[in-house]
């Protein structure tokens, strides 16, 4: 017998009865502590102003919102841009077109493996990772089912294409 067949499994009705912050992903649960340093909630909030400012009408952006992917898969990005109409009350219920998760310590392998995989199944079309250490952001994008890095930046812009909008956003402008 292999290991995860002696883990618990969860589902989103188990997760709405939680205590604290926690993430749900293939009924795993992952909690989310500790709480975000400085440096990164500054780093979040200037890429959420950003995106904020740039969105067009039928577009929201949100930050640590449950995305409910799945009864047994739920995370909270640190800030994602969705387009379209019913996106939900209680939780985002539709894919968003991008996500960004800003690394931390206590964060890092899972927002670099089973969020990748997660968000790449999911057919998200941008994945924005971004270290605030090192002030550079790697952009995927999904083409063909897979992420394939389309850049690490810093400084410049970059063009974000959707089919319901587009945004011009500036890296230089999110670091602390």
């Amino acid at each position: 017998m292999g290991a995860r067949e002696y883990l618990e499994y969860y589902t989103y009705e188990d997760y709405q009865n939680w205590e604290g912050d926690w993430e749900l992903i293939d009924g795993s649960p992952y909690a989310m502590s500790p709480k975000p340093m400085i440096k990164h909630q500054r780093v979040s909030g200037r890429i959420f102003s950003q995106l904020d400012t740039h969105s067009c009408k039928k577009c929201m952006v949100a930050m640590e919102i449950d995305y409910k992917v799945s009864n047994d898969t739920v995370v909270s990005p640190d800030v994602l841009f969705a387009c379209g109409d019913d996106l939900g009350e209680k939780y985002l219920k539709k894919t968003p077109e991008i996500v960004f998760e800003i690394l931390s310590p206590s964060t890092q392998r899972k927002d670099r493996n089973e969020k990748y995989h997660l968000y790449e199944s999911e057919g998200i079309k941008y994945y924005v990772i971004v270290d605030s250490q090192t002030k550079i952001a790697e952009i995927y994008i999904l083409k063909n089912t897979k992420y394939e890095l389309a850049l690490k930046i810093s400084e410049n812009r970059y063009l974000f294409e959707m089919n319901e909008c587009s945004v011009a956003f500036n890296f230089g402008e999110i670091w602390v």
